[in-house]
């Protein structure tokens, strides 16, 4: 059964939060990209993530409807709330409720937690997503923009090639007619074997646009905004072996932090208008 969850709690607080003092606003990306509300650890990762010219190639306004796809601790969903905090709505499609994974449940209700932080995220609607589900991140054709960030190598690595495209089936059928799918994850080199997507955290820009495709998307363009040339995406413990995870600890840990975060591709596709 399809479902859309709204954390009251979370909302109600920040409603209170609201009446003692005007929600933050911000009037521009750039101005969003430099809250106040931000975490420092986060705003420290600008450099290799890129939030303004990011979205910016989203074409992303603050009068939009935006899904947010497996938000994590926020990362993003920082720099959005604000921004659409005046006339648009963001939904945040997080780890399923009843997830048997003391991960997810923890990510979870870290999450929730933030959102009593500040008035800011009061127009966050918590909804949820999992590949292989039938989960809804948001009413059906109603918004401009699903956004997913570092998110599809997990899907595949859940549920193969059909959970990736199943996953694309459902944010085609979010969207409006002419809205788009932006998509960010680490980028494996197309010469190499396709075998690295099993557990390397890698993915193979070719791929995704071919699945984003079979389920109905036009590809509009790529962009090369969070690319790292440094990146040669062979490590050992694959992609989680670089910054910011450094699972490897102490080991090489200078070699891994003079190459940077991931080399990553930036997508967007769009759903046509005549659908």
């Amino acid at each position: 059964m399809k479902k859309i969850i709204t954390s009251v709690s979370a909302i109600a607080l920040a409603s209170v939060l609201g009446a003692c003092s005007p929600a933050p606003e911000a009037d521009s990306l750039q101005t969003a990209v430099d809250h106040e509300s931000r975490t420092d650890k986060y705003q420290a990762r600008d450099e290799f993530r890129h939030p303004q010219e990011t979205l910016e190639f989203f074409e992303l306004e603050p009068n939009m409807t935006v899904v947010e796809i497996w938000p994590g601790g926020g990362w993003y969903t920082e720099i959005l709330a604000p921004y659409l905090a005046d006339e648009g709505q963001l939904y945040a499609a997080h780890f399923p409720e009843d997830s048997g994974s003391d991960y997810y449940q923890r990510s979870l209700e870290k999450f929730k937690e933030k959102l009593t932080t500040n008035p800011v995220y009061g127009n966050v609607n918590l909804t949820e997503f999992a590949p292989g589900s039938d989960s809804e991140i948001a009413p059906a054709r109603s918004a401009d923009r699903v956004l997913t960030f570092r998110n599809l190598h997990n899907w595949y690595m859940q549920e193969g090639e059909e959970g990736v495209v199943q996953a694309f089936r459902q944010f085609y059928q979010t969207l409006k007619p002419n809205g788009m799918l932006g998509i960010v994850d680490h980028r494996l080199p197309e010469s190499k074997e396709a075998e690295a997507f099993k557990d390397s955290g890698y993915v193979k820009e070719s791929w995704v646009i071919d699945l984003a495709e079979q389920a109905g998307f036009e590809f509009v363009a790529s962009a090369e905004i969070n690319a790292n040339p440094k990146d040669t995406a062979d490590h050992p413990k694959g992609v989680w072996t670089l910054p910011p995870t450094l699972t490897l600890g102490d080991e090489d840990k200078e070699k891994y932090e003079a190459i940077g975060e991931s080399d990553r591709f930036t997508l967007k596709f769009r759903k046509p208008v005549t659908d």
